[in-house]
């Protein structure tokens, strides 16, 4: 697989960071709608990229903090995914998908509970199909723990996560120094945003509402909404079961790792070392490449990312398209 050239007027990573925003949401394949209904009586929002085949390999695809199907990242993967003749199935995290979900809890980065769940529908309808997987940024972290979790039971047979944060605990401080805390305030704003639409249903599970919206930094976000929802004893318990570093070597699947080391909501060393990764995982290290933005071209009208290139090529071949 070739490695990353990233275009020459967007060496520096916050460019490559901000700027597939900037290129506007590409116009999105058609999809069907689905409603799943959890076991736990929440539900998720689901939307299926058919393919000319429907014995094609079928791709299930997750998003990072705050994403939807409105993320341009998300529209890019999904196109590129059709043009290899590869089915689809978006997964909409709780309550991202624009209408709040019916519980108190939500979502975090170590939840593999709503992936294996997704995972195990998609297998049950399609017993014979090749299952894959791509996963970006939180959507990576909670990837990669479920595929640690789950060893040589996975279902998933090839995954590429992008732009991971391996350890919570760094990436949170990370964002509290230098240009990163531009998108510690971004972030914030979009969670405090799905708060104030659940006000009701927190505080009646025991979360004081205006201190969440009163957070400065992440793990104070964490401290006072994630942890107590998600039955952690305060942020660092969170961080410390949640980070997917510590189980990407028990991933059995080929798996692809796609990360820009000058990421700025990663600290330098946090990706893990070749001795720390499962047998069948590929680095894919670049020195460039921001947090999911790794965009090529030579003129800012043609930029493309990277990861809807090789790395889609890349797992359309390990499921043997």
């Amino acid at each position: 697989m070739r490695p990353f050239r990233p275009a020459w007027w967007l060496a520096n990573p916050h460019l490559q960071t901000l700027w597939g925003g900037l290129l506007g949401r590409p116009k999105l394949p058609e999809t069907r709608h689905e409603r799943l209904e959890l076991s736990d009586g929440d539900f998720l929002d689901l939307n299926w990229l058919d393919a000319s085949s429907e014995e094609a390999p079928l791709v299930l695809v997750f998003h990072g903090l705050q994403g939807s199907i409105r993320s341009p990242y998300v529209g890019r993967s999904l196109n590129a995914l059709k043009e290899r003749g590869l089915r689809a199935l978006f997964v909409h995290f709780r309550s991202c998908s624009g209408e709040p979900n019916r519980l108190a809890r939500g979502y975090h980065a170590g939840d593999t509970g709503d992936i294996a769940e997704v995972i195990n529908m998609a297998r049950a309808r399609n017993p014979k199909t090749r299952l894959g997987a791509m996963a970006f940024s939180l959507g990576g972290n909670a990837l990669l723990k479920h595929l640690g979790e789950e060893g040589e039971a996975a279902l998933i047979e090839a995954a590429v996560a992008v732009s991971v944060p391996y350890d919570l605990s760094a990436c949170s401080s990370r964002l509290n120094s230098g240009f990163s805390r531009i998108y510690r305030g971004w972030l914030l704003g979009m969670i405090f945003r799905s708060v104030r639409t659940k006000r009701a249903l927190l505080e009646e599970a025991g979360v004081d509402v205006d201190a969440v919206i009163a957070s400065k930094t992440l793990r104070e976000l964490d401290e006072r909404l994630i942890a107590p929802l998600h039955d952690f004893e305060d942020a660092d318990d969170y961080y410390a079961k949640s980070s997917c570093r510590p189980f990407v070597k028990e991933i059995t699947c080929p798996t692809l790792l796609i990360q820009g080391i000058d990421d700025p909501f990663l600290r330098p060393g946090i990706v893990p070392e070749e001795e720390e990764c499962g047998p069948l995982v590929e680095r894919h290290f670049s020195p460039r490449g921001g947090h999911v933005g790794f965009l090529e071209g030579h003129l800012p009208g043609c930029a493309k990312p990277y990861f809807a290139g090789p790395p889609i090529d890349w797992l359309a071949s390990k499921l043997k398209v």
